[in-house]
């Protein structure tokens, strides 16, 4: 059974393990590739971010960032972040993730969801967002440079809460 709750200190490494080969590879964040260890840290606990993991049996197996997607007049849209460690993708880590940090908008009186440049090539994430509520509002054209795909389109998700 999966558990999702706030990261704590401890958790840091396993983060580390799951996010830094996600951003290394360059084809789902629009982040450097090269980022250091400590860089990867400050970005996914970074101050904005509310920072969870979820586990199961003690194990992290994903890890999401729940933040306001803009300041002031936008601080009403949340944003977040999501990766799942590679040996427990199609488990549904990701979804529990999701639908978790949908709840924990509406407590923090968020009125809407946002994911900003969700990469047309990620079809599994594209197809999960719909999924659970979200519309594609926008297309930006090549706006990503995938490693092997070359420049493809990204979308803007949005849902209500």
């Amino acid at each position: 059974m999966v558990q999702i709750r706030p990261a704590a200190e401890a958790d840091r490494p396993a983060v580390l393990a799951i996010v830094a080969p996600v951003l290394k590879a360059g084809e789902t964040y629009a982040m450097p590739t090269d980022l250091t260890d400590d860089e990867v840290l400050a970005y996914w606990f970074g101050p904005a971010h509310e920072t969870f993991v979820a586990e199961d049996d003690g194990v992290v197996l994903g890890t999401f960032y729940l933040k306001a997607n803009q300041q002031g007049p936008g601080a009403h849209v949340a944003n977040c972040g999501y990766m799942t460690a590679e040996a427990a993708r199609g488990r549904g880590i990701a979804r529990a993730m999701c639908e978790f940090s949908l709840q924990r908008a509406r407590e923090r009186g968020f009125r809407a969801m946002q994911f900003n440049h969700v990469v047309s090539t990620n079809t599994r994430a594209v197809k999960l967002w719909e999924s659970l509520g979200f519309d594609i509002v926008g297309t930006l054209p090549e706006a990503f440079r995938h490693p092997q795909e070359g420049y493809v389109d990204s979308y803007v998700m949005f849902r209500r809460l």
